[in-house]
């Protein structure tokens, strides 16, 4: 049992060893180069590029001088706004040694959401990519920053975003106004060892999607980050012989921190396929680069699995990994063991504001635990599941589930109110996902609060009834949402992908679930659907699909 774990009630606390790292990422760094001066640190398959330890701390190190002469300073807000790259991880190292603040922007950002975003932090720089697919990053910056056509690079006055003065494009070529990253690159001085950096300064800022409202800024610490890295990568045994393949975007705690600090914690070797998932982009790099653990959400997996070329590359090299986002069919984990040889996948549970990870499976948890559950308690950290009226309830029973611990962000940036609201006054952080732990400590997420549908007076939980229908053998995911309804208040609707192109009626699935769960859950609306609206993260997006089907039964 995991030390501090009570029998009776869903409070579980997670094992006090080994310690926490009271070191700040750029430290960390320093560390790895010193350690590991020749290892392969990174290697961006899309742009040909090979760092070792040495290479990437001199490049960070000079872009961290670079931004210090350019007037930025420690505490400032600097924001990124590309895909997948060398210069993305070469900056967040940067900004972390030069005790600055890295503002993570989603690449799918348009010219609105970027703006909110760099004026609700204040940043002072910006980072960007020229394009990335079919968006303009350029164009879309002169939209928003006219002034930038005439303004002398590095001392931009503009009237929509008063505090950013410095912005810059990725590459050779700058834009503009613009200075290029690469001119960024300064001579190393004393001045940059000189800064003093604490493990508990504010170090990254990432902006959590909501469904209503304006984003929130969730502002993680350096001690935050760095540790949730180092115990990710502990739960699949990373080391300096690891090879991780990145699919996943890196503005995302998924990538940046499972991603990069679990490997700078470890040793092991940053790997990065394409600017953003490509399945045939993840088999080529896994194959010819001989990865160890592989990444994604589940839908990353299925598409991985279902290249047609798939038999085609050789993927032996691959033994561990980490699925995370939502849940993972039982199909899908068999094939991910059997078919890529991931025997020790685990499965990762969290949230931005926790850092992320507060629950992870083991390598040699049994594979129905595996899909069944987020595994148990990570350590350091203090989770309890609660009933409305804040009371830790028995093991089994359903309830908001809420983290404590050095994972716990600072807080929303700028926003006491809101973080009021997410951080009680004894720590606790009110995830508004519902969730039970049973008596071994292993939890299972049953939904959010706000996804609860009550039909009739009766509270359903959409993922009891999604996790059903993926036990039809023709259904490959399905998602379910609460419509509004005169009768009822709110009816359900299953939005169904079926596997491998397999034909099947509305009638079908409703026989499949008549008799074996309760009338009122068995979906009154299905759609069969190809794909669902997606996060760049691989989240869906239920509020779309809500509005889809209110917008349809209306009319």
């Amino acid at each position: 049992m995991v030390r501090g774990e009570s029998q009776e009630l869903s409070h579980v606390v997670g094992a006090s060893a080994p310690p926490l790292i009271e070191k700040t990422i750029g430290a960390m760094l320093a560390d790895a180069a010193a350690r590991d001066p020749d290892g392969e640190a990174l290697v961006v398959r899309h742009q040909g590029v090979r760092l070792t330890w040495a290479e990437l701390k001199q490049r960070s190190d000079a872009v961290a001088c670079g931004l210090l002469a350019a007037g930025v300073r420690p505490g400032d807000r600097v924001g990124i706004w590309a895909p997948n790259c060398a210069e993305w991880t070469i900056l967040q190292f940067a900004t972390a040694t030069a005790g600055m603040i890295l503002v993570t922007i989603n690449p799918a950002y348009r010219t609105s959401e970027l703006a909110y975003a760099l004026k609700k932090v204040g940043c002072c720089a910006l980072i960007a990519a020229k394009q990335h697919k079919t968006s303009d990053y350029v164009a879309m910056l002169r939209e928003l920053l006219p002034e930038l056509e005439t303004a002398t690079p590095g001392l931009l006055i503009a009237r929509n975003l008063p505090e950013l003065r410095l912005v810059a494009t990725i590459g050779d070529d700058a834009s503009a106004g613009c200075l290029s990253f690469n001119a960024l690159e300064a001579e190393i001085t004393p001045a940059l060892a000189a800064i003093p950096v604490d493990a508990s300064d504010a170090v990254n800022i990432q902006f959590t999607s909501g469904t209503t409202g304006f984003p929130k800024g969730a502002t993680l610490t350096h001690r935050n980050i760095l540790n949730n890295g180092y115990f990710v990568g502990a739960g699949i045994g990373l080391s300096k012989a690891d090879r991780v393949c990145i699919p996943v975007p890196l503005y995302h705690c998924f990538g940046m921190v499972m991603g990069n600090l679990a490997c700078l914690t470890h040793g092991a070797t940053m790997v990065y396929p394409a600017e953003s998932f490509d399945p045939m982009a993840v088999l080529e790099t896994v194959a010819d680069e001989r990865c160890t653990a592989l990444y994604g959400v589940p839908t990353m997996f299925i598409a991985v699995l279902g290249r047609p070329e798939f038999d085609s590359f050789d993927v032996s090299s691959l033994r561990t990994g980490i699925m995370a986002g939502s849940p993972c069919p039982v199909a899908t984990m068999r094939e991910v063991i059997d078919r890529l040889g991931m025997h020790q996948v685990t499965i990762a549970y969290g949230m931005t504001e926790t850092s992320p990870v507060s629950f992870q499976s083991a390598m040699d948890d049994p594979i129905e635990e595996r899909v069944s559950t987020v595994g148990r308690v990570q350590p350091h950290l203090e989770v309890k599941i609660v009933g409305p009226d804040g009371e830790t309830l028995p093991r089994g029973e359903a309830g908001e589930l809420c983290t404590r611990g050095y994972s716990v962000m600072q807080g929303y940036w700028d926003d006491a109110a809101r973080t009021a609201e997410a951080i009680d006054d004894d720590g606790w952080m009110h995830t508004g996902d519902i969730a039970t732990i049973d008596e071994k400590g292993y939890c299972r997420i049953t939904g959010r609060i706000k996804d609860m549908v009550i039909r009739g007076g009766e509270n359903i939980y959409p993922r009891e009834i999604e996790e059903f229908l993926l036990t039809h053998p023709h259904i490959a995911d399905a998602q379910v949402i609460g419509v509004p309804d005169d009768r009822y208040g709110e009816e359900l609707c299953a939005w169904v992908m079926t596997r491998g192109g397999a034909q099947l009626s509305e009638d079908e699935v409703r026989d499949h679930c008549r008799g074996s769960i309760a009338h009122y859950k068995v979906p009154r609306y299905i759609r069969f659907v190809e794909a669902f609206p997606m996060t760049i993260t691989g989240k869906v997006q239920k509020f779309a699909m809500r509005e889809t089907m209110i917008a349809e039964l209306k009319g």
